[in-house]
């Protein structure tokens, strides 16, 4: 693969100061268009061999264009500040907005590649990992992101001279390291490494652009017409279309739905209720204050019908716990800031670190509801989101996050009385709005939405808890109940015969 990029590729003196004066003023005019359009954000990685020039096509990107609407992030290995966190969190973070371009020196591909070339990771993991890569590039360029990929690339001979002539340049010798000597030592397990997972991971909508680093002038008229290229491309229209999911399942012959085959008539006394309540908010307290879930967080997933109890069940879990302890993120339509960005990057957000835990009032499965059944996304996204959730589930488990999602199911009969309750008590006035009884009539379709949801999206790493019950005191008691066993189960603790 990297062959072509071993030849000796050369861009004479004057040739490339008559390109380059027309290719910076190109590109400057592309970044205005893209900043007054507002279409979609540009995110530009920059990886490769050592001494390859990456660093300077970073700041000769920022010199062509106006570096106020860069964002230009170095980005290596994981520190503690990302300690507890999923490995693609940091990512998430310093993605662009929409209109505005984003510089990653170093990006997501950085760690697997040392990791497995060191002997950290086996084949297994690092194929694994790549994968992960390949979803979340496949998001990215669906949710609208131009993605321009460069690999730089030097011959060990060239990587060689390249780092000996710095080191001998005063005004260079900084740029080279003990380090950088230490990694050039492993070139070949590198490049080895590299390959593959430039192979795996150079699609159609997120391909490779391998250049030779070892001429300057090339280097950079390269790396600059690529991007011109692709950005005047995507401005003109011509979008990149990501692959679609699979389908989902037709409804049933037989009109049965998934919600509609609970039992909703379970109950609890009163008494009983107060009873288990004061003992599980207790268990749950000494669970996660257990030295366990030093290494564990804890996010949590609240979704229902309107008037499902989603709140007053969400104050009984958080009754029991440290207030230090946790976050409530009650989830609206997304803020003009939030929309600039990918769906999935206001979630990233409010991921807790080990010892904490996030508390979802209603999440990111608004995109397979809400917005599949208002129209406020197109089938095809509310398609991908279901694999795109499940990967994002994955990551958060891997990184020690116990993950564990509530359906609060009630009849509609059932809605229309609460409905109707809080129309008529002044206290609870507010919670009641227009909306809530125009989604009423669309009960059907969120009911097969919901059933795709809880078909596509309950893995065995985290599976959903359906609550059915027109009870309430019954729904806080099972979901408190679950919960201290998903913590216990994650922990390695054996629970207690006969709770419940």
């Amino acid at each position: 693969m990297f062959e072509s990029a071993e030849i000796g590729h050369r861009i004479g003196k004057k040739e490339y100061k008559q390109r380059e004066a027309v290719l910076r003023e190109e590109l400057l005019g592309l970044q205005y268009s893209l900043l007054k359009s507002a279409q979609f954000p540009v995110i530009i990685l920059v990886n490769g061999v050592g001494g390859a020039g990456k660093g300077e096509t970073v700041n000769l990107l920022n010199e062509w264009m106006d570096p106020r609407h860069i964002r230009t992030e170095a980005l290596g290995e994981a520190t503690e500040d990302g300690h507890g966190m999923p490995a693609m969190w940091r990512f998430w973070q310093v993605l662009p907005a929409k209109g505005h371009i984003g510089i990653l020196f170093g990006s997501w591909y950085t760690e697997p590649i040392v990791a497995r070339v060191m002997g950290h990771e086996k084949t297994a993991r690092f194929t694994q990992r790549l994968e992960n890569i390949r979803e979340f590039e496949r998001m990215l360029v669906a949710e609208g992101a131009l993605l321009v990929k460069f690999w730089f690339h030097l011959s060990k001979a060239a990587a060689r001279k390249r780092l000996k002539t710095l080191e001998s340049d005063p005004r260079n010798a900084w740029r080279v390291t003990p380090h950088d000597w230490q990694r050039f030592k492993h070139y070949d397990a590198f490049v080895k490494v590299s390959e593959q997972a430039l192979r795996k991971t150079s699609t159609g909508e997120a391909p490779w652009l391998v250049i030779e680093g070892s001429d300057p002038a090339y280097r950079a008229l390269t790396a600059g017409q690529y991007l011109l290229d692709a950005l005047g491309q995507r401005l003109a229209g011509q979008a990149v279309t990501a692959a679609v999911s699979a389908p989902v399942a037709p409804p049933a012959i037989d009109q049965r739905t998934l919600l509609g085959s609970f039992d909703y008539k379970r109950a609890l006394p009163l008494k009983t209720y107060q009873r288990r309540l004061v003992d599980l908010q207790g268990r749950l307290n000494l669970l996660m204050r257990d030295p366990a879930m030093r290494k564990r967080s804890l996010v949590l997933v609240f979704e229902g019908m309107d008037a499902a109890g989603k709140g007053s069940t969400i104050r009984r879990v958080t009754q029991a716990l440290d207030a230090r302890q946790y976050h409530v993120i009650p989830i609206a339509a997304p803020s003009e800031e939030e929309r600039a960005q990918p769906y999935l990057w206001r979630f990233w957000r409010h991921l807790p670190h080990h010892g904490h835990a996030s508390v979802f009032d209603r999440s990111w499965y608004g995109r397979v509801l809400v917005e599949r059944v208002e129209g406020f996304c197109r089938e095809s996204d509310w398609m991908r989101a279901f694999d795109e959730i499940n990967a994002f589930e994955e990551q958060l488990i891997e990184a020690g996050t116990v993950v564990v999602k509530f359906w609060m199911a009630i009849t509609i009969d059932e809605q229309l009385r609460r409905f109707n309750e809080r129309k008529a008590t002044p206290r609870k006035n507010f919670k009641i709005t227009e909306d809530d009884w125009r989604n009423r009539d669309k009960w059907p379709q969120y009911q097969r939405a919901i059933g795709d949801m809880i078909d596509r999206t309950s893995t065995e790493l985290a599976p959903w808890h359906v609550v059915a019950s027109d009870d309430k005191m019954f729904s806080r008691i099972e979901v408190l109940t679950t919960l201290c066993e998903r913590l216990e189960q994650a922990m390695g603790h054996t629970p207690a015969k006969n709770r419940r």
